[in-house]
């Protein structure tokens, strides 16, 4: 991640910062001299007697990414005076980063593509898959809001977005699974309406490769270009688009650097500011009630009060060492996340010291990833693709690795299940005839991987089964064993042990030129490959327990006062689940903006 030198960590014009000696009286006031905390107040947020208030407004909400722009967006078009406050020195959080997939079932964007999608069938697929993972009337709220918030988001942001067209929910052999899908991503948009601003969003986990413009519809078939003669078209017409945007002038952004991008520019229009280089220190309570926040900068501490309400959306605590130790499995690491840096748990444990209850803490957006030497690669198509399998460390399969990412990661948290032993890390084992054919990461067919991923014991190499095995430390009777059923399953194009290719989702990242059964074909071509897989994530989904109104509520079931929290801070309305692709930013969004709704109808 790039670091943002401190005399641009702003994203507001100068003459809107607070100071040390300023205080910012919302949106459309003039600056003001300094006032004093009662010092109760202050040293209940832990601001220490004296603290500044750097401002009021009648909404403050904490994170930049999608929940928290989203909530201020929908605020501000309340007409509310909103305040963002973000602790990193950029803007969008883990949204920026992602992919950018959001699960809104019967939106706008999916019903005009002609999805069947319903109500009844919406309803009847999220409580299948999430079952008493979270309350019905919180299920009810994403599906009656999602749609809603998206018209809002397009209607006061330059957002259009593309319905995934075959990205099936995961599970669509469940009552009102749609095999066709229900996600959407964001349109292309141009970088150039951010102007100075868009130095400060955060970069993108995966960069897209030079002169192309990629959505992540298109990924599925970049993977099979060398092979498939639709790979290849969709390969050209992403140059295509990148040549058109480089005449045009256009800084070209898709997926979450587009969404962010959209909700930052809603923002600036609605004459939002957020302060960047802020991290929430405390929250302010006066008479069980939740009346501000404590922030720093600079080393200073302030409080900002909110007439209304405060906002969590600060995200998970995917980065917070002691925190995953306290709440998770072992083994865990901070370092197998993909979620942004910042997101160490920050409002979560401050919503907690106000008295919210938490739930979900020992559960993430899980995905099965490769902890190579720069950051985690988390593994989508990879392990899909026919040509390739998943063993333990006895050598044995344990899991359909074409089932939903976070459920692969589910299996592998199942401890010592018979002969099978552990499964982390587990392995994934491919060979040169798959090499020959798919894009692996960002490493073309037939380059080799780079030294680097072997010095870190990230990948291995072997020229033989045995000789493999040796490498990763598994029986090699036991792996013999494993591939030879293996390969045989995969010329009949049928796995009795795993089901492997039985659901439309196991085919989405696969190869429609592979028969009888396109996640399948047979290991045999040397050299060997294996790669480490550890339990990584997009960030964890535990945090405040909310109600259909994104109201934070204490064990009792009862609310604080003053206080919503939405995306990763607050405990899934998913649950342990996970729906369909961006089953993390359609929920999060819709309750930032069921939050902003509830404070503005007071």
């Amino acid at each position: 991640m790039t670091a943002r030198p401190a005399s641009a960590a702003s994203s507001e014009p100068s003459s809107a910062l607070p100071s040390r000696r300023t205080v910012l009286a919302g949106t459309g006031a003039g600056v003001l001299a300094a006032t004093v905390l009662p010092s109760a107040a202050a040293h209940a947020a832990g601001a220490g007697p004296g603290a500044a208030t750097l401002g009021e407004y009648d909404v403050v909400v904490v994170g930049s990414g999608a929940s928290g722009m989203t909530a201020a967006l929908t605020a501000a078009k309340r007409g509310l005076s909103v305040l963002v406050v973000e602790k990193a020195p950029t803007f969008g959080g883990s949204a920026a980063r992602s992919g950018a997939g959001i699960w809104l079932p019967n939106n706008s964007v999916i019903l005009g593509a002609g999805v069947p999608d319903t109500p009844e069938k919406a309803a009847a697929y999220l409580a299948a898959v999430v079952g008493d993972g979270s309350s019905a009337d919180r299920q009810a709220a994403f599906l009656a809001n999602g749609p809603r918030m998206l018209d809002l988001v397009m209607a006061n942001s330059p957002l259009r977005f593309r319905f995934m067209d075959g990205y099936s929910d995961y599970y669509p052999n469940l009552p009102g699974g749609l095999p066709n899908g229900r996600s959407i991503e964001p349109d292309q948009i141009d970088g150039n309406i951010l102007g100075a601003e868009l130095a400060h969003l955060n970069p993108a986990y995966m960069p897209v490769p030079a002169g192309m413009v990629v959505f992540s519809q298109d990924y599925k078939w970049l993977n099979l270009a060398a092979v498939s003669a639709k790979g290849l078209a969709v390969s050209t017409e992403c140059l295509a688009r990148g040549a058109a945007a480089a005449l045009s002038g256009q800084k070209p952004l898709t997926m979450g650097q587009a969404l962010a991008t959209g909700l930052r520019a809603g923002l600036l229009r609605a004459g939002v500011p957020v302060w960047l280089n802020s991290p929430l220190v405390d929250l302010v309570q006066e008479g069980g009630a939740v009346t501000g926040v404590v922030v720093e900068q600079e080393g200073v501490r302030g409080v900002v009060r909110a007439r209304k309400g405060v906002v969590i959306g600060s995200g998970g605590f995917e980065h917070n060492a002691q925190m995953r130790a306290q709440y998770q499995q072992q083994p865990i690491g901070t370092q197998w996340s993909v979620g942004a840096e910042e997101n160490t748990g920050d409002g979560i444990r401050a919503g907690q010291r106000a008295g919210a209850a938490l739930a979900l803490m020992d559960d993430a957006w899980w995905g099965p990833s490769i902890p190579l030497p720069d950051e985690p690669y988390f593994c989508l198509a990879e392990r899909t693709l026919p040509g390739g399998l998943m063993v333990n460390g006895e050598g044995a399969r344990f899991v359909n690795e074409a089932a939903p990412y976070s459920d692969v990661v589910h299996v592998m948290y199942e401890k010592d299940r018979g002969a099978t032993g552990s499964h982390i890390p587990a392995w994934l084992i491919v060979d040169q005839n798959y090499r020959n054919k798919y894009l692996f990461k960002d490493i073309l067919p037939t380059i080799a991987f780079p030294d680097s991923w072997y010095e870190v014991g990230a990948a291995k190499k072997a020229w033989t089964w045995d000789a493999l095995a040796h490498q990763i430390g598994v029986p090699a009777g036991a792996l013999r064993s494993t591939l030879n059923r293996f390969n045989a399953q995969a010329w009949n194009g049928t796995d009795p042990d795993f089901h492997r290719g039985d659901t439309a989702y196991d085919h989405y990242y696969t190869d429609p030129g592979v028969r009888p059964n396109s996640c399948l074909a047979p290991i045999w071509a040397p050299p060997f490959y294996a790669f480490k897989i550890v339990p990584g994530d997009l960030g964890t989904k535990g945090g405040i327990v909310t109600d259909a109104r994104a109201r934070a509520l204490r064990a009792d079931g009862s609310v604080i006062r003053g206080l919503w929290a939405a995306g990763n801070a607050s405990a899934a309305v998913m649950g342990h689940s996970y729906a369909g692709a961006g089953s993390t930013i359609g929920p999060a969004m819709t309750f930032g903006y069921v939050a902003a709704n509830d404070i503005a109808a007071g």
